[in-house]
């Protein structure tokens, strides 16, 4: 170790650019959340609780989409069922008056 340093040009923050694609945030979460993710990749044998963490919350969307996507699906089956069970309902028309707001 020396006895001084120069960090006269040093520059300050991340060492590494973050990959492209990815955008650094900083979050709050609870205590037994991070502790569970960091549990899971002890588990693993080695690895990056945040890319666990990023994977959990991309599984999280997809299902999301998926249940919206399917929540749909099923209503409109519904919908397309019950209106093909009724019997087509003929609309009836009255007779126009003449003059009655009717213009010419």
């Amino acid at each position: 170790m020396k006895n001084e340093y120069d960090f006269s040009r040093a520059k300050r923050g991340a060492i590494a650019p973050a990959a492209k694609g990815k955008t650094r945030i900083t979050i709050r979460v609870d205590d037994e959340i991070l502790d569970w993710f960091r549990q899971q990749v002890h588990a693993e044998g080695g690895g990056n609780y945040q890319t666990q963490i990023n994977l959990a919350l991309k599984d999280h969307i997809t299902r999301q989409d998926n249940v919206l996507a399917d929540t749909l699906r099923r209503v409109l089956r519904e919908e397309i069922a019950a209106y093909n069970a009724t019997p087509a309902a003929v609309p009836t028309q009255s007779p126009r008056k003449r003059g009655a707001g009717t213009r010419i």
